[in-house]
């Protein structure tokens, strides 16, 4: 991989710490703001939807901005929502910081994918994809945990100034060893579209939601479940989530060496692994063996899943910023069904445990999206095997 594959997935690994730094300051948070931790949730929703909306929207206005400087611009924008957050005085001004921290994150994974799929061969896309989105793994191993050790020793603002000196950091490098693009005049919006008239890929958009909304479900209340129903103390969590982080970094790097090749029974083995996992934490959530095999478990088969999502999105559209960036909104959709109905679950009183039911809901419905694609393949092995039969009696 060039060196430029994995200054992009630091820019990747800055932003998405920022996005899920906030699962783990909850209580910080809601002290800061005099919310709910519920409410400190949807702090989560609001950046994804900022990812949902305004980066396809930001997308197409760079659509004709030569990549290179589209991700340097990216960089910029999310540089002012990150520092309006760590100065942040209410939880109304927190919200706008975490939209527009949102819009430009969306946009960038999209950039850099496209970027990252130029600097290498067709038949290493999944390989790319799995470096650049390593840095969403890495930011679950290593920034998560980081950032919630600066939160218990210096203050939640501290770690927000943190992610503040990794995206400038990603940007001055990505500067130097991102080779200039060329102004991509032959880009045309109508052409871009025309892939989204695809049914394939929305089906394959559909199961990448359902997968992290999974996850995200479960995910996003870590730190309240683990303290407050299994029993750990405020200072393991951070350990704990680390482990997680570790186990999503171990699972990227196993998708990512395969996902070319075996990207259907990556998604169905993972889909299904992780649903069962969600079962048996929300089953055994007080049992301390049970939530760390499941925390393990979840870590290494949900998010993982991207590099075979990312290969299954590539082989049935195309490998423009557009529909990268569609499909990072609707990974991050995904997030915001996840979180946000664990947050309403938990304020109508069913528990918090109820988010982990959630998760293991929207697996199941992850595993059924399959089944029409299964059928599609097993239909034209069929026809394969009749069209060679056929032949092969005309030959005799």
């Amino acid at each position: 991989m060039p060196f430029a594959v994995y200054v992009l997935g630091l820019m990747i690994f800055s932003m998405t710490t920022s996005e899920f730094m906030v699962a783990g300051m909850m209580a910080s948070l809601s002290e800061e703001f005099g919310v709910s931790v519920a409410a400190v949730g949807y702090l989560i929703s609001a950046y994804a939807a900022g990812m949902i909306v305004g980066g396809p929207l930001l997308t197409v206005g760079l659509l004709k901005v030569p990549r290179k400087q589209a991700f340097l611009a990216l960089g910029g924008v999310f540089l002012v929502g990150q520092t309006l957050g760590a100065l942040a005085t209410s939880y109304e001004m927190m919200m706008a910081a975490r939209v527009i921290t949102g819009i430009s994150s969306a946009a960038t994974f999209g950039v850099s994918l496209s970027i990252g799929f130029t600097l290498v061969h067709p038949g290493a896309l999944g390989r790319a994809a799995s470096v650049i989105l390593g840095g969403l793994m890495v930011a679950t191993a290593i920034g998560l945990p980081a950032a919630m050790v600066f939160d218990q020793y210096f203050g939640w603002r501290a770690s927000f100034w943190g992610v503040v000196v990794f995206v400038l950091l990603s940007g001055v490098l990505g500067q130097f060893v991102i080779p200039a693009t060329p102004k991509p005049e032959s880009v045309s919006i109508r052409g871009e579209l025309a892939a989204f008239r695809n049914g394939n890929l929305w089906a394959a958009y559909a199961t990448s939601m359902l997968i992290i909304g999974a996850t995200f479900a479960a995910f996003s209340y870590f730190s309240p479940i683990l303290t407050d129903l299994t029993g750990f103390g405020a200072a393991m969590v951070p350990l704990l989530l680390g482990i997680y982080g570790v186990a999503t970094v171990a699972g990227n790097i196993v998708t990512g060496r395969f996902a070319d090749r075996y990207m259907m029974p990556i998604l169905i083995v993972g889909l299904l692994t992780l649903t069962v996992a969600l079962v048996f934490f929300g089953l055994f959530a007080h049992s301390s063996v049970v939530a760390m095999i499941a925390v393990i478990v979840v870590g290494l088969a949900g998010v993982p899943m991207n590099p075979a999502m990312t290969t299954r999105i590539t082989r049935v559209a195309n490998t423009g910023s557009l529909v990268t960036t569609v499909h990072g909104s609707v990974i991050s959709f995904g997030v915001v069904v996840g979180s946000s109905l664990g947050g309403l679950t938990i304020d109508a009183g069913y528990g918090l445990a109820s988010p982990l039911w959630v998760g293991a809901v929207l697996g199941i419905i992850g595993l059924l999206s399959l089944l029409p694609f299964l059928r599609d393949t097993n239909r034209r092995q069929q026809t394969k095997m009749h069209e060679k039969k056929v032949a092969n009696c005309v030959e005799q």
